[in-house]
């Protein structure tokens, strides 16, 4: 339960208390400022409470984005201040400041609407934000004089000393709705004309929906999967519950693909486009009820990853189940597809502390700007980039028509295409770009290549030399050393000594790209580089065996370190940190685990690889799923900051 406080007693007419009730606050009234600072005492440390002056007017939802999204331990909208449990003690000293010396009587009116927009988001809503508590002044500043927070309502004067203070709330972007303090009869009533005057659940409904989001998604999902969103929040269903609906959906739609079957490959189609339009509506449930979480986040973009590879293999097993192995076409597809996602992590983590000044300076940028400012153009370029309503449409509607071997021709196709498209763009804008990567980048990068004990320890000895190389060397020797192994691997005879050569040499070569910190212009490639070298090598030495299973098994361990991939970038996304050092540690790093899987064909033969592949699949799956299954959990139940993946990468 949540506290909320109303400063005076509300005006005759108003339904201030009865919102903030189907918000679910239990309502307090304070006579004076001092009865709200001691009302605002006795409530227990873990809740929420908000400070609400009584003569507001304004729109349900306006209160709602005001008071109760779970991401920020402090929001305010005019008339209204709210804190999280983590931030109360920086709630507490704002209302001492915002009190000193005066009441709650209110000499200006509030104004409408916010100043900052407002991010959103998926899934179900967490009771807590962890964050520090608030300096009680900025540093090196003295406060803001005390008579300048006397103006205006007390939850507004309080949200001002918020500020003053350096612990300046979150302002949501209210649009048209309405949220004011009048201080007159006459201006009540124009506020409630206003009111009366905006649909506040039309509004509610149309920022339920992603504001960038393709064109497939926008035109052909979004226009009724948001009712659909509504129909979930009003039988009081999670944003969780429909993201695990969207997977069961999804997996089922494989075992239909599984089948090999014309009715299958239709049934298929069908229900990956129904398994595509709850994943819509489990972000836009999580916006339309402010239900976010952790937990939730990390779901919504796993289970996308998971839904997009399994139906990868129920394709493959239906067209084996014909006579056609397209296990190779799966596999490249799910490499294809990861690698291109680990170029938008990257990218975007390398540039993710670059201010405006200097993320937008590069030519590329001002082309890209001027495309963006013809409206045709918007849609083309992000239909071009093949996002997942568009790919998904794609696989859904050949699926159903033709055969699992064209379907992943087109996809192979259209990602390849994406792939260069979104890639050489970012590399022209990285080559122009002037900003300066920062220790926090660096470290994502660092993070992010999943370097394993033996390039780790190379990486100390090489440290004197890599200083003085230049600049361009760590992604120059990590493309070198990853095109060496995995083209060894597929030019060579299955089982020969050339492919244990080679990544020894990679391992050498991913060492030195590491060994000093990742802030060159173009360090952001060198994990996908070494993305690409590991999946691809396993992908050519599996195809190079040429027995039954063992390009499945290779499908199979492709998936399980992908999955860990995956797992690291959405904690780095959290804020959270990378996985262990154990887990790294235990799954050999992707140099570690390229050069064993080269030394087991080298050792085994052909059946004997395969079955070996299946268990290093199984192994590194175990550890991988059980440790973020463990963080993930963990995190959610110890009130870790409310977030959600809205970017889905293309």
């Amino acid at each position: 339960m949540s506290t909320a406080i109303l400063t005076g007693q509300p005006v005759p007419g108003s339904s201030i208390e009865a919102d903030l009730r189907s918000l679910g606050f239990d309502v307090r009234i304070a006579s004076d400022a001092a009865a709200a600072g001691a009302l605002l005492a006795e409530v227990p440390a873990g809740q929420r409470v908000a400070v609400v002056d009584a003569r507001f007017v304004g729109h349900e939802h306006a209160l709602r984005l005001g008071l109760t999204d779970p991401r920020f331990p402090l929001a305010a909208i005019p008339g209204a201040v709210t804190a999280q449990p983590a931030a109360r003690r920086a709630l507490a000293l704002a209302m001492d400041r915002a009190t000193a010396g005066g009441n709650t009587a209110a000499s200006e009116p509030a104004t409408t609407g916010g100043t900052e927009p407002a991010a959103v988001g998926s899934t179900e809503s967490a009771p807590e934000v962890v964050t520090g508590d608030a300096p009680e002044t900025v540093s090196g500043e003295a406060p803001a004089p005390v008579g300048t927070l006397l103006t205006g309502a007390l939850a507004d004067r309080v949200a001002a000393a918020l500020s003053a203070d350096g612990s300046d709330p979150h302002r949501p972007d209210l649009g048209s709705l309405v949220a004011t303090v009048p201080d007159d009869p006459q201006t009540r009533n124009e506020a409630r004309q206003a009111v009366a005057a905006v649909d506040d659940e039309a509004v509610r409904l149309k920022s339920a929906v992603k504001a960038r989001d393709g064109f497939f998604t926008t035109y052909c999902i979004s226009p009724y999967s948001r009712y659909i969103a509504r129909w979930c929040a009003r039988r009081g269903l999670t944003p969780n519950q429909v993201t695990t609906a969207s997977l069961v959906t999804a997996l089922i739609a494989a075992a239909c693909a599984a089948t090999g079957t014309r009715p299958g490959f239709v049934a298929a189609g069908v229900l990956l486009l129904a398994s595509f339009v709850l994943d819509c509506t489990d972000g836009q449930l999580a916006r339309y009820s402010l239900q976010y979480s952790t937990l939730g986040a990390w779901l919504d973009a796993t289970f996308d990853r998971a839904k997009e590879y399994a139906y990868y293999a129920g394709l493959a097993l239906g067209a084996a189940r014909g006579g056609d192995d397209v296990w190779a076409l799966a596999l490249g597809a799910m490499v294809l597809q990861t690698c291109r996602h680990v170029v938008d992590f990257s990218f975007n983590e390398a540039n993710v502390d670059s201010t405006a000044a200097t993320a937008n300076t590069s030519p590329t940028a001002a082309l890209s700007g001027r495309l963006d400012s013809v409206g045709w153009t918007v849609w083309v370029r992000r239909m071009i980039v093949l996002p997942i309503g568009e790919r998904w449409a794609m696989i859904a509607v050949l699926t159903a028509l033709t055969t699992p071997r064209i379907t992943f021709y087109a996809l192979l196709i259209g990602c390849a295409f994406a792939a260069t498209y979104t890639t050489a763009g970012r590399v022209l804008r990285s080559l122009t770009r002037k900003a300066r990567r920062t220790d926090r980048a660096a470290r994502a990068l660092a993070d992010l290549t999943d370097s394993g004990p033996l390039a780790e320890r190379l990486a100390g000895a090489l440290k004197p030399v890599a200083r003085r190389l230049p600049g361009f060397t760590a992604p120059a020797v990590a493309l070198l050393g990853g095109a060496a192994v995995t083209a060894t691997a597929a030019l060579t005879g299955f089982g020969g000594p050339w492919p244990v050569l080679a990544a020894l040499l990679y391992v050498l070569t991913s060492a030195l790209a590491v060994a000093r910190p990742l802030k060159g212009p173009l360090d952001w490639l060198v994990p996908p580089f070494l993305r690409a070298a590991e999946y691809g090598t396993v992908l050519a030495l599996a195809a190079g065996a040429g027995v039954n299973g063992a390009l499945p098994a290779a499908y199979g361990l492709v998936a399980a370190v992908a999955y860990h991939h995956y797992d690291t970038v959405y904690r780095i996304r959290g804020d959270a940190g990378a996985p262990p050092p154990w887990l790294v540690r235990a799954t050999g790093g992707h140099e570690g685990r390229t050069l064993a899987v080269v030394v087991l064909a080298a050792l085994l033969t052909a059946s004997q690889f395969a079955v070996a592949l299946t268990v290093l699949a199984v192994a590194v799956a175990l550890l991988v799923l059980l440790e973020s299954i463990r963080f993930w959990v963990t995190a959610h139940r110890g009130g870790a900051p409310a977030v959600h993946d809205e970017g889905e990468p293309a």
